[in-house]
């Protein structure tokens, strides 16, 4: 008596890009490469990084504790565009790459004027934490905490701002400034082409001004 091995009859994917199908974590296989051909830090490479926090925290489980580390970072290019994200991981590295793809994710541009500051007062409340912030018509930047870090690198310039609430947490109070600016603000996505819309084509029309009807 013979057997007889099925065969497989899987056909590979059309897109490849030589990955190995068995990475890390189970998950793998080939994936359709990005249309334009760049990655993620070319994207978010003309914008600066500040940290605002950098935390160890510690979460207990049936064998011990774990310790990993929580970073709050904000992106921006001092021209309008800020984002706010937070990352965790094993080593600081791992969540500050983490904190900076999340700031991508969550960037905002903001409606300055010409003489870089907000077109009127916006305030906003976070948990515990409460700001304020509006033009000051030509006083220049006051403001503290993470507000200052946010103004500055956001391009801000002619604006005031003020923590209402006692809160000395630099993450609520950075999550505040973001959800008041975001008032005055659109959405910003990075590596976006902007497709201009085709100019209208006006038809001449030609009148013989001869042949009008007079008004009697």
């Amino acid at each position: 008596m013979t057997t007889t091995t099925p065969t497989s009859t899987n056909t590979p994917r059309p897109y490849s890009n030589n990955r190995n199908t068995a990475g890390a974590g189970g998950q793998g296989g080939d994936r359709r490469p990005r249309r334009d051909n760049k990655s993620f830090a070319d994207r978010v490479k003309d914008v600066d990084q500040k940290i605002l926090d950098i935390r160890r925290v510690t979460r207990v489980v049936a064998g011990g504790r774990r310790m990993s580390f929580a970073v709050s970072m904000i992106i921006g290019d001092k021209k309008g565009v800020v984002g706010l994200g937070t990352g965790k991981g094993n080593d600081t590295a791992l969540a500050i790459a983490k904190a900076l793809k999340d700031a991508k994710k969550n960037a905002i541009k903001i409606k300055m004027t010409d003489k870089h500051s907000i077109p009127y007062d916006v305030s906003a409340k976070f948990t515990s934490s409460k700001v304020m912030i509006f033009p000051n018509n030509g006083k220049g930047l006051v403001a503290g905490a993470a507000i200052r870090d946010i103004a500055v690198i956001s391009g801000l310039k002619d604006v005031s701002a003020k923590i209402v609430s006692g809160s000395k947490n630099k993450l609520n109070t950075a999550r505040a400034t973001m959800k008041a600016l975001s008032a005055i603000s659109t959405k910003h996505v990075f590596g976006a082409v902007k497709v201009e819309a085709p100019e209208e084509v006006k038809s001449e029309v030609k009148v013989d001004e001869a042949n009008l009807p007079t008004k009697e």
